[in-house]
């Protein structure tokens, strides 16, 4: 028996996209704001096109591990994010996740921790660049 196919509008849309280009993981570097956790640093910045779906990028470097940790590592924060932080993750928004070597042997509890953490702070803390020393007085 032949099942019909979904309907268009039955289909839910892609959560977040993937950040794919240089550019942007440099504004998400240089002009977004920053949340160190144990296992990773987050890099946010808000983008032009507020109502666009958010977007996440990885960056895993050779001082972390060698290629397969560095492999697992990703795929670890790639699966975390989907679990955790895509629902938290705002629309107009790009995430750049910086790897530390303790992504590659911390629990995955805690990364997904980490990472619901991280996004509920910098998503309330906003993308309007980093924090001035008056806002760093009175953080947490």
């Amino acid at each position: 028996m032949m099942r019909d196919a979904p309907s268009e509008q039955s289909r839910a849309p892609a959560a977040v996209e993937r950040l794919r280009r240089r550019p942007d993981f440099l504004r998400a570097s240089a002009s977004g704001v920053h949340h160190h956790a144990p296992a990773f640093k987050i890099q946010m910045a808000e983008r032009e096109d507020r109502e666009g779906p958010p977007r996440i990028g990885f960056t895993v470097t050779k001082k972390v591990a060698g290629a397969v940790g560095r492999n697992r590592i990703r795929r670890r924060l790639k699966e975390a994010m989907r679990v955790a932080g895509a629902p938290i993750a705002e629309p107009g928004r790009d995430y750049v996740f910086v790897a530390r070597p303790r992504a590659l042997t911390a629990p995955f509890q805690d990364i997904l921790t980490q990472i619901a953490d991280g996004l509920t702070r910098l998503n309330r803390r906003g993308g309007s660049g980093r924090r001035n020393q008056k806002d760093r007085a009175s953080a947490p």
